[in-house]
């Protein structure tokens, strides 16, 4: 890219005006005359080459005039580069996957509605290493930390609330055991800033490991927990093994969740509906950003040669055709 370091120079092509102005009138003035009482035969008179060339002079004269300027206004190149160093975020999602995450106070339940927002969080930050924890009665890792998003996404999409259903998983609400499952895969990580995002609608009620316990292993290596609560307040639609829905009360024991991320340097949040859920999303979205060192570098080059050779080619031109070409006599 060719830029111009001293731009204001190119006002002196401003007194190009005058002297074109000047030159017109010169011309007119120095025209040569001729009296004769019958101008009939030298109207068709032919006209030779020099009568064309009569104006290059003072053409080539401007040409020569803008050349100079464009040297004195220091044309040069510029080469810019960035080096960007990315400093990723480590994250585990910690989702609990217990059957009453089919509630359908979301829509269509809690556990499909978690997934469509989550992969949102997921696609905004490319840069950061993610995993996925699943608690029901036990806790297991799904995904560990990945950048490959897709695959946490598809392993995440196949995932339902019916394992304890069919007997793969206990049944229950292991909250603690879910933090310490997300807490073992952090715990190695190099990053310096590690995340645990907790989603529950329950209450503890099973598991080897206290939601309380595993707050302070996770302060001690350094890991922030945010705890979301999900749910609707007072009673919610289940829905029936034999068909049809239930009205169940909803019970998230909210004290122990704001204690986890209190102590921790996280966030206890509420969501009562999906667009709350996605806004708390996006909420630590903006808490917890990437950060970026960018270091700008740039280069310049002088590129006045081009223009210096130009204009000596054009000042010979013209000294050519004014000494020999259009040689006046005297």
């Amino acid at each position: 890219m060719m830029e111009f370091k001293n731009p204001l120079f190119f006002l002196l092509l401003l007194v190009l005006l005058p002297y074109i102005v000047w030159y017109v009138m010169r011309f007119k003035q120095s025209l040569p005359s001729l009296k004769v009482p019958d101008t009939t035969k030298y109207v068709k008179a032919p006209k030779t080459f020099r009568l064309y060339l009569m104006h290059l002079p003072f053409l080539l004269r401007i040409i020569l005039i803008s050349l100079v300027v464009c040297i004195l206004a220091r044309p040069q190149s510029k080469h810019s580069w960035s080096d960007t160093d990315v400093e990723g975020i480590d994250i585990m999602l910690a989702v609990d996957v217990s059957t009453s995450m089919l509630a359908q106070d979301f829509k269509p339940n809690r556990v499909e509605a978690l997934k469509e927002i989550a992969q949102k969080f997921i696609e905004k930050r490319p840069n950061d290493n993610m995993g996925l924890t699943m608690f029901a009665g036990e806790a297991y890792t799904q995904c560990p930390l990945t950048t490959d998003h897709t695959v946490l996404m598809n392993l995440y999409n196949s995932v339902d609330c019916n394992m304890a259903a069919r007997g793969i998983i206990d049944d229950g609400t292991a909250i603690g055991d879910g933090i310490m499952n997300a807490i073992l895969r952090l715990k190695e990580s190099q990053a310096k800033s590690k995340v645990i995002i907790l989603l529950t609608d329950g209450v503890n009620n099973s598991g080897n490991i206290s939601p309380q316990t595993a707050a302070e292993i996770a302060k001690k290596y350094g890991i922030r927990i945010y705890t979301i609560g999900i749910g609707r307040n007072g009673m919610a639609p289940y829905p029936l093994p034999t068909g049809g829905t239930a009205m169940l009360p909803v019970e998230i024991d909210e004290q122990t969740m704001t204690k986890i991320s209190t102590e921790t340097g996280g966030q206890y949040f509420r969501a009562q509906k999906n667009a709350e859920l996605d806004a708390i999303y996006q909420d630590i979205d903006k808490m917890e950003r990437t950060k970026f060192n960018v270091k700008q570098f740039s280069r310049r080059g002088e590129l006045y040669q081009p223009f210096a050779l130009a204009a000596m080619a054009v000042l010979l031109l013209e000294i050519l055709l004014r000494t020999v070409v259009l040689k006046r006599l005297p």
